[in-house]
């Protein structure tokens, strides 16, 4: 186990740390989001990432080792009998609502906010064990190099310097296209990829890295497979998959030591050497309408409990909040 760190700031607090991350490394956030949108088209009231997706519901319950881990209200044993509900939301990555389902080096997101009477908690998950840039201002330069040009196309040769300046920004793409088109959203593993601090009734810290592991296993997609699909075929094969039951992912801690990076989200901790906790269960049960998802964000800075903290030195993670308030203002006015 990692030292233990700070007591969670209040959303105040979050929201001024972010600002202040992106200030001290005179990043614009509103800059950022534009960068996003641009990439994908500047398309009209979607998001700048996750634009284009499908809107669930469900339920959570935890385990019986989920309270040793954190003393958050969500992992509460009684919580075992009676899970509590949940909103997810399952997206293609990036700004452009007309990406292909069979994109493979696009991660596919899992959203949720786990409702509790004491509050919510929220989680935001990828399909790839790390994010593709280490600051704010890398960010920005990822998504400004990857906007089209007048042949309606970003430019090859500008992504390719980009990457060979900053390898760090490769490994993501290199894990997706390492692995086969996931054949489902409910058939494929999403990490939290931030370090998170989960704190015990007792006041013990321990540092960890969320992951969600399909219980489907992981379903892909073979070249010939994914050429006969259409490209929007997620959101009929999860409503047919739902028909059949439930759709469940165990939620797992992995468990930080000594020397793990926690103010880099671009690389990723030895999974196979660490020790992981599973913290409880999924279970996706039915389509929700969109609306259901799109009135609000899915902010993982801003709604965490007592006993789950964010990481205070990524600024990755920091500049979420604002950037997700942007991006919310945009497709809602």
């Amino acid at each position: 186990m990692m030292s233990i760190r700070p007591p969670l700031l209040c959303a105040a607090s979050l929201i001024l740390v972010a600002m202040g991350t992106a200030s001290a490394q005179e990043v614009d956030t509103q800059a950022i989001v534009d960068a996003l949108f641009k990439a994908g088209g500047n398309q009209p009231n979607v998001r700048g990432s996750g634009a284009k997706g499908v809107c669930v519901k469900g339920t959570f319950t935890p385990s019986a080792e989920a309270p040793g881990l954190s003393k958050a209200p969500h992992f509460a044993k009684a919580n075992a009998e009676k899970p509590l509900p949940m909103t997810a939301r399952f997206s293609m990555g990036g700004s452009n609502p007309k990406v292909s389902d069979k994109a493979k080096p696009v991660t596919r997101g899992f959203s949720m906010r786990i409702a509790d009477p004491s509050g919510d908690m929220v989680f935001v998950f990828i399909s790839a064990p790390v994010f593709g840039t280490k600051t704010p201002q890398q960010l920005l330069d990822f998504a400004t190099v990857r906007a089209p040009g007048p042949d309606g196309k970003p430019d090859a040769e500008k992504i390719k310097a980009f990457g060979a300046a900053n390898p760090e920004t490769t490994r993501q793409a290199a894990w997706l296209n390492a692995r086969p088109v996931p054949a489902s959203y409910a058939g494929v593993d999403y990490w939290g990829v931030h370090a998170y601090t989960l704190t015990d009734a007792k006041g013990t810290a321990t540092v960890a890295k969320l992951k969600t592991v399909a219980a489907a296993g992981q379903l892909g997609l073979s070249d010939d497979e994914a050429k006969a699909k259409p490209d929007a075929f997620y959101a009929d094969e999860l409503k047919e998959r739902l028909a059949q039951g439930p759709a469940r992912f165990d939620l797992v801690a992995i468990l930080g030591e000594t020397g793990d990076p926690t103010n880099d989200p671009t690389v990723q901790w030895p999974e196979e050497s660490r020790k992981s906790v599973k913290l409880g269960t999924l279970a996706i049960t039915a389509l929700e309408p969109a609306a259901t998802c799109d009135g609000a964000t899915f902010d993982p800075v801003v709604d965490l409990p007592a006993g789950v903290a964010g990481p205070t030195d990524d600024p990755m993670f920091a500049i979420r909040s604002p950037a997700y308030a942007i991006s919310l203002s945009r497709r809602t006015n």
